[in-house]
């Protein structure tokens, strides 16, 4: 085998000088200076010496007006225009200190400028080697233009580790079609919008090797925020707004990441961004889902989790309804690092469609395949088995309805099984409730299912004014706090303040009727609505009813009446208000026999009895890291839509 790398930098001494005193000029963004219709891409491979071309579809610039580009840390590297035409404009790459990595690209013509965009510069060093014999994939992993050992690389079944020169070699088969990285702690890549760009696009045949470099952005992560956000279902329907609705969630997301800048922050979806039936209704797709995400969030990287509903269900089996997923979001499955905690994404959804999506056509089991359990293994042979892990999953592992949950995930034991001496935090979405499932030191997991953005489908909140999951959970997203392998966590309810997580009902006033509800409703609604009138009957034994949604069994939940503390039992219930806010609605408009995503049992409510119906009480929630959340409870407490609306 030939292995010898060669990074070369070449500089031209002119160029160089030229470039250094335009660096120090001041440029301001102002209206006489006309450029449009560069078509920026989101990467540019650039090799040192060579000519970069970019395309223009309206105005160009001018030869001897300046490319600017400006790091992140502020460093600026200027190149002259050298030439113009046939619908594009060039440069020539020529800098010995700029290194790959994010830039923001300006225009310029002396004190004037135009902001085009935001780059990923990646300098591809010329590289005299020889990959081994049935090598089809290689490349370089670099950061600060020197190689970076100890990368793992996949292609989703073979793995591999860059060496000392920073090199990876796959004997691929190039079945999904990419490379991706696992990117390594102490270290970011470079974006497309919200897209961490950890994978390339093969575009070679399975039988020619080809190159993948990837390039890295030494960053100290130890410390971090990791925000993730369950289920959107963003769809662009008239029916619920959803859009529109969506932008409350990115409104506070921004604030919260107005209040926390200057802190390492990422996200982390756990499936189901969009709606697989409005690519074609609606024609909202995955484009738009990332267009309408970079418009209206703030400079975060965000990894993606696959879920059901992104999956194309007019496709047929399990490795054609993905193929729209692989191509504009990210790999179904993958690794990475951030700080001291290794990530896992998995795809647990399998596609069991035969027919393509005809004649509702759509199933699918929950399911973790044995391709991604081998994947899984190769990548965590370089994995410390003191490495904490976080695996995130569109379908939860555990069922809700019980107050012992049991296993939901088919094959779950094989899955633990690959995790076995690790510790894991399962990350998961699907439901739009939240359940904390505590085995870690039985089983050595877990899991967070963790609520969705959307609620119950965004219909609550057209329907009252409050946006509540099925099981009384407010829309939402939860944030993680990683401080090395210490791990603090709280969920974070739209438009409300931190201190909202829990909510109250006051059972004297909790009647749930068909007359008072669903007056308009047929006797097939009424027959779907009984469960709710049997679960609150007129009721005057003075109880009270808490919903505490991040509940898990460390938290207390202590409830002081006239001085006297009550005992507090847990209980499986239906959320009240849900049933008021949603389900009876959708009921009462008749038209259907059934409210679609109606209210359903959980098990994160508490019950209380009270000496009387007019006694005030101090209801303290703390949670597993010692914050208490206090509500003094006016009794009696007013059951309507209105009483919960700004609580």
């Amino acid at each position: 085998m030939k292995r010898f790398l060669t990074f070369i930098i070449l500089v031209l001494p002119v160029f160089f000088s030229l470039t250094m005193t335009s660096c120090q000029k001041e440029t301001k963004e102002d209206d006489t200076y006309i450029v449009s219709g560069i078509q920026l891409p989101s990467s540019l491979d650039v090799y040192p010496g060579k000519t970069v071309k970019i395309t223009v579809l309206g105005t160009p610039p001018a030869v001897g007006d300046e490319v600017l580009l400006v790091s992140s840390s502020g460093e600026k590297y200027a190149f002259p225009v050298s030439a113009v035409g046939d619908g594009s404009f060039s440069f020539v790459f020529d800098n010995e200190d700029m290194i790959s990595g994010s830039y923001i690209f300006y225009l310029t013509r002396g004190t004037s400028g135009k902001k085009i965009g935001s780059v990923m510069i990646n300098i591809v060093y010329d590289m005299d080697f020889t990959p081994d014999e049935g090598v089809t994939v290689y490349g370089v992993v670099t950061a600060s233009n020197r190689p970076v050992q100890g990368v793992v690389v996949s292609d989703g079944y073979e793995v591999d580790v860059t060496d000392k020169d920073g090199v990876y070699q796959l004997e691929s088969e190039k079945k999904h079609g990419y490379v991706f990285m696992s990117i390594p702690s102490g270290y970011n890549v470079g974006s497309d919008g919200i897209r961490p760009m950890f994978y390339k696009t093969l575009t070679e045949s399975a039988d020619k090797a080809e190159r993948a470099d990837f390039y890295l952005e030494a960053v100290d992560n130890n410390d971090y925020v990791l925000l993730v956000f369950g289920d959107m279902h963003l769809a662009n329907r008239s029916e619920t707004n959803d859009i529109s609705q969506f932008y409350r969630f990115t409104n506070d997301l921004n604030d919260f990441l107005a209040s926390n800048r200057g802190k390492n922050i990422y996200a982390l979806t756990l499936g189901d961004m969009t709606w697989d039936l409005y690519w074609y209704d609606n024609n909202y797709t995955f484009s738009n889902y990332l267009s309408t995400m970079n418009t209206h969030i703030g400079d975060l990287q965000v990894f993606h989790t696959i879920g059901n509903h992104d999956h194309d269900m007019k496709a047929a089996g399990d490795w054609d309804t993905v193929v729209k997923y692989k191509k504009e979001i990210a790999p179904t499955y993958y690794s990475f690092n951030l700080g001291k905690y290794h990530y896992v994404v998995l795809d647990d959804i399998l596609c069991t469609n035969t027919s393509g999506g005809a004649s509702g056509d759509r199933h699918y089991v929950e399911r973790i395949t044995s391709e991604q359990i081998d994947w899984l293994k190769k990548d965590l042979a370089y994995v410390d088995k003191n490495t904490p892990v976080i695996v995130s999953t569109h379908a939860p592992l555990y069922r809700d309805n019980y107050l012992e949950p049991t296993t939901r995930l088919s094959d779950v034991r094989t899955l633990f099984n690959a995790f076995d001496g690790y510790e894991v935090h399962y990350l998961t979405g699907h439901t739009h409730r939240m359940l904390n499932v505590d085995k870690l030191e039985s089983d050595g997991h877990f899991e967070h299912n963790a609520g969705a953005v959307c609620a119950d489908w965004w219909w609550s909140y057209k329907e009252s004014d409050i946006l509540i999951s099925t099981d009384g959970c407010p829309g939402g997203y939860s944030v993680f706090e990683i401080s090395g392998t210490d791990m603090k966590w709280r969920y974070k309810a739209t438009d409300f303040s931190d201190d909202y997580q829990f909510r109250t009902y006051d059972l004297n006033n909790v009647h749930i009727t068909n007359d008072k509800y669903i007056p308009n409703a047929t006797e097939t609604q009424k027959k779907a609505f009984k469960n709710y009138v049997d679960a609150y009957p007129e009721n005057k034994n003075n109880e009270v009813l808490i919903n505490v949604w991040n509940w898990d069994p460390d938290w207390e939940i202590n409830v002081i009446e006239n001085g006297k503390e009550l005992d507090v039992e847990r209980v499986v219930a239906y959320d009240p208000l849900h049933i008021i806010a949603y389900t009876a609605k959708r009921l009462n408009r008749g038209g259907t026999t059934k409210a679609t995503f109606p209210t359903d049992l959980n098990n994160h409510f508490f019950k209380v009895k009270a000496s009387a119906p007019d006694t005030d009480l101090e209801i303290t929630v703390t949670d597993r890291f010692g914050k208490p959340y206090t509500e003094i409870m006016e009794r009696p407490k007013t059951f309507d839509i209105k009483t919960y609306l700004h609580e």
